[in-house]
């Protein structure tokens, strides 16, 4: 009889530091885990499930879990913060005794990074491919136009007079100047997509390069009226001002008609640049897609060139300058496309 006895006392002791180490395991654990029992209720979580959920095993402990229990294999669910948030989590289960009681156990490993890295990833390959399309097709037209052109010029019987000669000379450097534009404007998409490392924020007079700008647009400038105070100072990357003032101005001349103003004030902090025209405006159904990248309004399409990526830059640089970007209609008609940037510290 004591022979039993002692067997089953040893027997106990073994199950209880089974139960021990199990726990231990699962304390100690990187992954999160939830023992569940037959009701779906959990029984047991870990340090690391607690930082999953969100949550203390107090609160989560005899809770529904809320999920579907499958043993073997594994599944990915979307776990539900108490900030409104989500997480996604890889889940393996397994079934096991402890203390006495069947439970599903299931291991959840946190890959909400790698899910969203894989992610950008699929966004970059979509962009890409949408990008090398929008080059293929706005790049055909000018690069026919330059060839047709270069080979008038070379025919050794043409009939050309010099001053059509020289028409053809200035048709070509219009194509290869807009050809120019365009790939600038890939190039800074792309700086933009992979999110370089960016050259600090620094006091730049608006005044100041907002003329060094006009002054590369030749007789066009003539038609712009800018009005800014030379103290006006904004607190931005120099480089990424003059591509936002530049778009600006470009779109102005593309889509809108002269006049063209330019007006910079400071206004409860920031500085706000308002680049004006005197056109028709942008249509109402399509002002909301005005800054989606590749995209331009259908009626302008057929009597202007352009990549549909101008506005895009302009509010990814004016976000990644500490601003915003933003269209209202022209106060004389027209359109009016609205820089909001940070005024520089005062010296």
């Amino acid at each position: 009889m004591e022979t039993t006895r002692t067997g089953r006392e040893e027997a106990g002791t073994m199950l209880s530091l089974r139960a021990d180490a199990e726990q231990a395991i699962i304390s100690a654990s990187a992954d999160g885990i939830v023992a569940v029992d037959a009701e779906g209720r959990i029984q047991v979580c870990n340090p690391a499930a607690e930082e999953l959920f969100g949550r203390h095993a107090e609160v989560l402990l005899g809770t529904q879990f809320g999920y579907p229990i499958v043993a073997g294999g594994a599944t990915e669910v979307e776990l539900m913060l108490p900030d409104g948030g989500k997480r996604i989590v890889e889940m393996r289960v397994t079934s096991t005794i402890l203390e006495g009681q069947r439970l599903h156990v299931a291991a959840l490993r946190d890959v909400t990074r790698r899910r969203r890295a894989e992610q950008d990833l699929q966004q970059a390959l979509e962009r890409q491919h949408t990008t090398a399309a929008v080059v293929a097709h706005e790049l055909r037209n000018p690069l026919a136009t330059i060839s047709a052109l270069t080979e008038a010029l070379r025919d050794p019987g043409g009939t050309l007079t010099a001053e059509e000669r020289t028409d053809v000379i200035d048709r070509i450097a219009d194509r290869t100047t807009c050809l120019q534009a365009m790939v600038s404007k890939l190039l800074t998409a792309s700086r933009i997509d992979v999110d370089l490392a960016r050259a600090p924020l620094q006091r730049v007079p608006v005044l100041e390069l907002t003329l060094e700008r006009l002054a590369e647009f030749g007789d066009r400038s003539g038609e712009v009226c800018v009005s800014c105070a030379p103290a006006l100072s904004a607190h931005v990357n120099r480089d990424e001002l003059s591509e936002m003032l530049v778009n600006c101005l470009e779109n102005a001349f593309a889509y809108g008609r002269p006049p063209i103003e330019v007006r910079v004030a400071e206004e409860e902090g920031w500085i706000e640049v308002r680049v004006q025209d005197s056109g028709t405006g942008v249509p109402e159904d399509f002002v909301p897609h005005l800054f989606d990248r590749f995209t331009r309004e259908t009626g302008v399409k057929r009597q202007t060139e352009g990549s549909g990526l101008g506005l895009w830059i302009v509010r990814s640089l004016a976000r990644a300058n500490g601003g915003e970007a933003h269209y209202e209609p022209g106060d004389r008609g027209g359109a009016c496309f609205c820089l909001s940037l940070q005024l520089a510290p005062s010296s």
